[in-house]
């Protein structure tokens, strides 16, 4: 090709000139990608937020129950109460009518005829505490009533014959003791702590089975007028209690002993939903009496008294029903002499007051 004219020494220095500027720029631009790419790499990282631990594990309710379960188990016994009694008879019999032999020769028949009276024995089982290593089982008055013979079954398969060291009706609590050492026990719990809706186990010998676990929430505290015994200020549960279980034992997810599986309200006499123990803080005081002084010592006030109603707190013009009612002063008793008489109301007031040792609550009896 020819370059015609006098300029073509321009055009050639044009062409020249980008020539050397596009191959300038061809060697230039792979290096402004890794530039680019470590700029990009110093910028700072946005920082990274690490989740705190927890302060401490949550254990599973499931393992929670498990282990209070294993815990406790072993301190709750089965007893085997024998009461051998005679039926009336119209003259006393001889000796000889004693005899065994006598007996299964000539039948009951004979003897019953002749009104002689017939031996009868009757068996009971029911359950117990263990609260001391060296032996003291609480149970139920009912469990070991008019018992000639107390047979204390452990978790290892142990048995030992129990002797009763002392009972309460009043209260349906009785004392056992064994003579064994280091024995596993449940603490004593305090049962003016727990609360409606605690999660409690039951642990007893229900109709003879063996041990058995059941679980429940506590449904409601101071239960009284359900007349089984005379104080009464029971702890329900819906945790199944059936017979059996009476003297077993009612603990906290703490592993701690807060009642004594005592009656059951039933149309079948079996579970309906409705059980009763013994608050630990009364079978604590009743346990403590009997060991310190052989029976239980009250204070006697001498009158009988009912709730208030809402009935009674209006016919007696009170803005609320408060206190009891007394229906019945004994002559000659501490009340009497203090001057209390039928119709009149006792309120409890607790008052608390400063000292120098702290605060003391006391309580006073106000007459309405």
């Amino acid at each position: 090709m020819k370059l015609k004219g006098k300029g073509w020494p321009l055009h050639l220095l044009f062409l020249l000139l980008g020539l050397v500027l596009g191959i300038a720029i061809s060697h230039q631009a792979p290096s402004l990608l890794p530039s680019k790419a470590k700029t990009l790499a110093k910028e700072p990282k946005a920082p990274t937020v690490k989740a705190k631990a927890a302060p401490y594990e949550v254990k599973s309710l499931a393992a929670t129950l498990s282990a209070v379960a294993q815990r406790v188990m072993p301190a709750v016994v089965n007893i085997s109460s024998l009461c051998i009694y005679r039926t009336p008879g119209e003259f006393p019999p001889s000796p000889l009518f004693r005899d065994p032999f006598f007996r299964e020769f000539f039948g009951e028949d004979f003897f019953r005829f002749f009104g002689i009276p017939r031996e009868r024995v009757q068996r009971s089982l029911g359950s117990g505490v263990i609260v001391t290593q060296d032996g003291y089982i609480i149970t139920n008055y009912h469990v070991i009533s008019q018992a000639t013979q107390v047979k204390v079954s452990l978790a290892d398969k142990r048995e030992f014959e129990a002797k009763i060291v002392g009972t309460d009706p009043k209260t349906d609590v009785a004392l056992l003791k064994i003579d064994a050492k280091d024995l596993p026990t449940i603490p004593m719990g305090d049962s003016d702590r727990a609360r409606v809706g605690d999660i409690v186990l039951a642990i007893g010998n229900p109709f003879g089975i063996g041990e058995t676990v059941t679980m429940g929430i506590i449904s409601a505290k101071g239960r009284s007028n359900v007349g089984i015994v005379d104080y009464e200020d029971f702890i329900q549960t819906d945790a199944a209690i059936n017979p059996g279980n009476s003297g077993g034992a009612l603990v906290n997810i703490e592993g701690e002993l807060i009642g004594i599986n005592t009656a059951i309200v039933s149309r079948t006499g079996g579970y309906q939903g409705i059980g009763f123990a013994i608050p630990s803080s009364l079978a604590k005081t009743v346990m403590e009496g009997i060991i310190a002084h052989g029976r239980i010592i009250r204070g006697w006030l001498g009158v009988s008294v009912q709730e208030v109603t809402p009935q009674i707190a209006s016919e007696f013009g009170l803005h609320r029903p408060m206190g009891a009612l007394i229906v019945e002063v004994q002559p000659h008793s501490p009340a009497a002499k203090a001057g209390l008489r039928r119709g009149d109301i006792l309120s409890l007031i607790h008052i608390s007051e400063p000292t120098r040792l702290g605060m003391i609550s006391y309580a006073v009896f106000c007459l309405k």
